[in-house]
């Protein structure tokens, strides 16, 4: 087996997800014995990464960023890059040279079976990972030289607090300590400032939005009625800005309301879940309540703030969503659910086919034992328990992640091959 040690490699940190999940990367790799560099592009960047001699700011536009990356790959002899979503200009412009010159890319994303896990894979992730064009088949057969139980989740592990601190933080630094980043430019349509109000406004509001959850959802649990689930994402996330047919929230809002309306027995209702980080930057519940009007089903809609889904979810006849990660928690329940994006749970096994009217009408059930094959495979390969906010989250995610990057194969390759670490003992602490 090759020794678990990074002499010889040179890795490269892009931009990586709020808070001080890099800089504790990047400490660890470097008592491994590999040369850890971090190129920052605003000030949130250098505020989060501690040892300034080895950060490298980009103070230039993008269109100059891919030669610089080239530049800074061939100074540095780098043999990794690692960065968090692979979808944002840079990062996609970083990754295609990266991979043109045989440069190992790891990327980071939120965990595929999110909250308790973390996602890593290399060369791309999302509408760009491995997964995409994978079969249950062939998922089952890399799975015979393992006889691991699925671990579950544990009864609490939750870092959505430390989260939006550290977003309204990091834009914090960007809207007041950003002047030696005269040629940032954020890769979210909204400016800087925005961002920094919406983040410290939902900080402040979540005791309030926490009541009206409870609220919404008690209305729902107890009213009596079938209902179907729409869970919804931000409309600024990667998944739904670069593997979605959609441009807009607004358009899928309009679909399922229309197709709803159209489908479902008069007595079902619609519930619209919202996503645990939205912060009102699009008028989401005043579009709805619109839409229910229009549409002649005025009473039949619900919105619920973001929160945990489990409550609502062990009640609902179906689920309709974009490709949020929430549709996994769906697919575990075995309640059937129908997708318009590409997501790495797209298979035909257990996601409907059907149209959007007709799935309200009567779905299908999923295939359950696939996706358990699907599910193992994960928590096999690139789900990685841990969590990029909290302090413990992130402990629990060194502990594993810090010997897949330096291990000679990706995961899903680790395991066919059998020298995926075992992972038996990856029992969550409850």
């Amino acid at each position: 087996m090759t020794a678990m040690n990074g002499q010889s490699r040179s890795f490269l940190f892009l931009q990586g997800p709020h808070g001080p999940f890099f800089d504790g990367l990047g400490k660890m790799l470097k008592a491994s014995g590999a040369t850890v560099r971090r190129v920052g592009f605003n000030a949130g960047d250098r505020a989060f990464w501690r040892d300034k001699a080895t950060f490298i700011a980009y103070e230039g536009t993008p269109a100059d960023w891919p030669d610089r990356f080239s530049e800074l790959v061939e100074t540095h002899g780098v043999t990794d890059i690692v960065l968090y979503g692979d979808t944002r200009p840079i990062h996609a412009e970083a990754v295609k040279r990266a991979k043109a010159a045989g440069i190992t890319v790891h990327v980071f994303e939120e965990g595929y079976l999110r909250p308790y896990w973390v996602t890593y894979e290399r060369g791309g992730s999302n509408g760009h990972s491995r997964l995409m064009s994978m079969t249950i088949a062939e998922m089952e057969q890399a799975l015979e030289q393992s006889d691991m139980e699925a671990p579950l989740p544990p009864g609490h592990w939750g870092d959505m607090r430390q989260h939006v601190f550290y977003g309204a933080l990091y834009h914090w630094f960007v809207m007041f300590r950003n002047g030696d980043f005269a040629g940032f430019r954020p890769h979210r349509e909204l400016p800087v400032t925005k961002e920094f109000q919406l983040y410290f406004k939902r900080l402040l509001m979540m005791p309030f939005h926490a009541l009206d959850r409870r609220i919404a959802t008690f209305r729902i649990r107890h009213g009596g009625f079938p209902y179907h689930m729409a869970l919804l994402q931000l409309g600024h996330d990667s998944s739904f800005q670069m593997h979605s047919p959609f441009d807009r929230m607004s358009e899928f809002l309009d679909l399922v309301v229309a197709e709803f309306a159209r489908g479902a027995p008069p007595h079902h209702h619609l519930v619209f879940k919202a996503h645990p980080l939205e912060n009102d930057r699009e008028p989401i519940k005043a579009e709805i309540r619109q839409l229910a009007r229009e549409y002649g089903i005025e009473g039949r809609v619900h919105y619920v703030r973001g929160g945990k889904l489990a409550q609502l979810l062990n009640d609902t006849r179906s689920a309709v969503t974009v490709n949020s990660t929430a549709g996994q928690q769906v697919l575990w329940r075995g309640i059937p659910l129908k997708l318009f994006g590409r997501a790495v749970y797209d298979q035909p096994e257990f996601v409907s086919p059907q149209p959007l009217a007709d799935f309200f009408a009567g779905a299908t059930r999923p295939d359950n034992r696939a996706y358990k094959i699907y599910r193992r495979y994960l928590l096999e390969t690139s789900q990685v328990p841990g969590g990029f906010y909290s302090s413990k989250g992130r402990r629990q995610l060194f502990r594993h992640v810090v010997d897949m990057m330096l291990s000679p194969e990706d995961p899903y390759d680790a395991l066919r091959s059998g020298t995926a670490a075992p992972r038996q003992h990856l029992r969550l602490v409850r």
